[in-house]
């Protein structure tokens, strides 16, 4: 999986941290790429209840469309539903 540019950059920012603090647009930059963060992550543990309940209820069209769905987010589908 190739790595988002936001991740790259929060990398980045980081990196600069740890050398010295931050410059005020720096430390937004920084909020922004952690809210994009929490976002992704969050978008893809709904998308991971969703396939397990779709497992649950055997309906395997439903479930083949969030599969490719978490497969768009960058997130690895399991064969039980139950997410990465």
């Amino acid at each position: 999986m190739k790595l988002m540019p936001i991740y790259e950059r929060m990398a980045e920012l980081r990196i600069i941290q740890k050398r010295r603090k931050l410059t005020d647009s720096e430390r937004l930059e920084m909020e922004h790429c952690l809210d994009v963060n929490a976002d992704h992550c969050l978008r893809l543990a709904q998308l991971y209840n969703l396939s397990l309940m779709a497992s649950m209820t055997d309906d395997k069209e439903w479930q083949h469309e969030l599969c490719q769905e978490i497969e768009r987010f960058g997130g690895t589908p399991s064969s039980n539903g139950s997410g990465g």
